[in-house]
């Protein structure tokens, strides 16, 4: 069973969220304030965080960011104000894996956390054999779900990881956005979502260039990125 954490301070939203979902077989913690769901967070006893962005005590992108800067990588869905587009930005730069706009549909909700719950098992659950993945100075530890280049520990979430891994495996030809998108998010890319372009810009920002100094991912306009060798 799934168990996801819910820190949202609406008490009526919050016994409704947990009612749908401990309906689809999840198990729910809930917590109403920054700080006792930062604590929770860290306990390491939940698959996924739902996080509202306005909570007192510590709003949500405070305790993202702590969470982030202690090596987390607890997935993230952060729950935010209907057209704040500042705050869908400032949450993917600052790690979540994704945001959904309130008010939501309920099966929106749910498959947007099954698809984060399902790349973060597929990245741990890769066969034992597959000890790592070596390519040029990256090395990929599918099971810790760690990468490494030239030795150094570079730490990704969950949904980093799972970009940098597909575009690894179609290095050196385009990938486009659409499949991208699909493969990594879970979700068909939809006009005007830059997620996707933020859990790249993050994943730039945390990879060294090449041993030449230049970039190890180029944009190609119009159609998506091209891992480069």
């Amino acid at each position: 069973m799934n168990r996801v954490l819910l820190v949202e301070d609406d008490q009526g939203l919050s016994e409704l969220l947990s009612q749908l979902l401990q309906l689809e077989g999840f198990e729910v913690c809930i917590r109403q304030d920054g700080p006792s769901g930062l604590l929770a967070a860290r306990e390491g006893k939940h698959d996924i965080l739902l996080l509202d962005v306005m909570l007192p005590g510590m709003n949500g992108f405070d305790l993202l960011k702590t969470l982030r800067e202690h090596g987390s990588k607890l997935p993230v869905l952060m729950l935010t104000a209907q057209g704040d587009d500042m705050a869908r930005v400032t949450g993917l730069e600052l790690g979540a894996d994704d945001y959904l706009p309130k008010p939501f549909n309920d099966r929106e909700l749910l498959a947007r956390i099954r698809a984060i719950l399902r790349r973060s098992q597929d990245n741990a659950e890769t066969p034992a054999q597959i000890e790592q993945i070596n390519h040029i100075d990256i090395t990929l530890l599918p099971r810790r779900q760690e990468v490494r280049v030239s030795g150094e520990l570079v730490e990704l979430t969950s949904t980093e990881y799972a970009l940098l891994s597909s575009l690894i495996t179609h290095s050196g030809e385009v990938a486009s956005k659409e499949m991208l998108s699909q493969e990594v998010l879970g979700k068909r890319l939809m006009p005007f979502d830059r997620s996707l372009d933020m859990h790249l810009s993050n994943l730039r920002k945390k990879l060294p260039g090449r041993a030449d100094g230049s970039a190890r991912v180029k944009t190609v306009r119009g159609k998506g990125y091209i891992w480069l060798d």
